[in-house]
């Protein structure tokens, strides 16, 4: 079965800002403007890989101190501690909010672990040009997209839960530092998976 022809073999090129499909809009160096927005076209983002890569590795970096550190302090009947994320959650668990257990776990463990392996196996993949599973790792690559925009969700909960319970005069729960490890984590994947262009999944079909 044959492919559909590429867009540079049909010497278009579409802006990356607002949509709109040009026709030889580059100049002889490779550079150009959009004329409906001015912003500056490309084929490729530029160093994407590298970009990619240093800043999903700066996020595991913050990881661990998002796991190590705690990111609240729960006290009940004048007794405190220091939770971790696990040990928060084996809190909620015990404390019967199953549910509240359950999103931060997801959110906290499942997505980052998920996210650094996908972003990871798509980044190794195409810095290989493998022409293995394309279809696939383009879905995964939307997947960790659509995923990026929930992944505050347990800094949410943290929060909320924290307004809550101060209205109850025998428990307190306050964030501590952790949870800003996690939330540059959050901010690190999701910047690491908007430099990453999924264009180049594709490119090795040129080979």
């Amino acid at each position: 079965m044959s492919l559909p022809p590429r867009a540079h073999q049909l010497h278009v090129l579409a802006c990356h800002a607002c949509g709109m499909v040009l026709e030889d809009a580059l100049d002889s160096t490779g550079h150009g403007r959009c004329p409906r927005c001015t912003a500056v076209l490309h084929r490729r983002r530029p160093n994407s890989i590298a970009r990619a890569w240093a800043l999903l590795i700066a996020g595991l970096l913050f990881y661990i101190p998002a796991n190590v550190l705690p990111v609240m302090f729960t006290s009940r009947l004048g007794s405190g501690s220091d939770n971790t994320i696990l040990q928060g959650v084996i809190e909620f668990w015990h404390g019967g909010s199953y549910g509240v257990a359950l999103v931060i776990f997801i959110a906290s463990v499942v997505v980052p672990c998920s996210k650094f392996v996908i972003l990871g196996l798509l980044l190794i993949t195409v810095q290989r040009r493998s022409a293995w599973a394309r279809r696939e790792r383009a879905r995964l690559y939307r997947l960790v997209e659509l995923v990026g925009y929930w992944s505050m969700l347990d800094v949410l909960v943290v929060a909320i839960v924290a307004a809550l319970v101060k209205f109850q005069s025998l428990s307190d729960i306050e964030p501590r530092s952790g949870i800003l490890f996690f939330g540059m984590v959050v901010i690190l994947t999701m910047l690491s998976a908007m430099q990453f262009d999924p264009r180049l999944i594709w490119d090795s079909e040129d080979t």
